[in-house]
């Protein structure tokens, strides 16, 4: 297969977590655009629907399926569901996730007052709604013999964003899963089922809204040490990490396995200087 057609995901069918958030659009769109047939996973109805709606209005194929990462049983039902629909799953993008608002740590908070609970719930969203997805998704994916798994990491696994605990801890761990499960997999299923994640620099979220903007609109002091320590000078658009998603669905990234592609405008790495 040679030039723009490796890059195609023409017949594949690609489940994606999270599709109801900001980043879940963004990469929605993208891969039905790039030939998916796709699988829209997220809680919310309503933007469940909006997105299967726009996806449908761009000539593509998709479907929604109302489903809880954390839930296994409701996982298991989903994968039943889209196997019963389209027969396969070709790829899987694991991009649930975000940050907990009981499990940041204020700047005029005691560091040892940390909710410990709510920590953990950073932890169990981040890390297990990444492995839970993998496991169900992943195993039909492996049995075939074929196919992607794309996790979603964060530049705080690479250095230490302040105030956000839980998800620090979870996105190292979810760069540490895609490494050992990248090499599982490759030995037991052979060398055409592919683990990777992408660390998505500084973008503007629902999530992380509240950190980043006052209510007028402007950028926080955080946002702002944010922009000034990024060598573009500026936060991302979630459609520029689209590139870098297509790439590591599609056969162009045959032999890229166990990597995290940094997509952060030169964030992780600048001095400073």
């Amino acid at each position: 297969m040679d030039g723009i057609q490796q890059f195609s995901l023409a017949g594949k069918v690609v489940v994606i977590t999270g599709a109801t958030g900001v980043l879940g659009e963004s990469f929605a769109l993208a891969t039905a655009a790039a030939g998916a047939k796709v699988a829209v996973l997220g809680r919310n109805k309503e933007k469940a629907h909006a997105r299967v709606e726009a996806i449908e209005a761009s000539g593509g194929t998709a479907m929604a399926f109302l489903t809880d990462v954390l839930d296994e049983t409701a996982v298991q039902r989903a994968r039943d569901q889209i196997l019963e629909t389209w027969g396969t799953i070709d790829g899987l993008v694991n991009a649930a996730g975000g940050n907990i608002p009981g499990a940041t740590i204020g700047p005029d908070q005691n560091l040892f007052d940390t909710k410990i609970d709510d920590t953990k719930k950073a932890v169990e969203l981040n890390l297990f709604g990444t492995v839970i997805p993998t496991h169900v998704f992943g195993r039909v994916i492996a049995e075939k013999g074929k196919g992607s798994i794309v996790n979603i990491s964060s530049l705080a696994a690479q250095q230490a964003i302040t105030r956000v605990l839980g998800y620090n801890m979870a996105k190292c761990a979810v760069e540490g899963y895609t490494k050992w499960m990248a090499v599982e997999l490759a030995q037991r299923y052979g060398d055409k089922v592919r683990v990777n994640a992408i660390a998505p620099g500084v973008f503007l979220t629902e999530q992380n809204r509240s950190l980043l903007t006052n209510p007028d609109g402007s950028y926080t002091d955080r946002a702002q040490r944010f922009v000034n320590n990024t060598a573009y000078g500026r936060m991302g658009s979630p459609a520029e990490l689209t590139g870098a998603l297509i790439f590591l669905l599609s056969d162009a990234s045959s032999f890229v396995s166990g990597e995290t592609i940094l997509v952060d405008g030169g964030f992780n790495a600048w001095s400073g200087v």
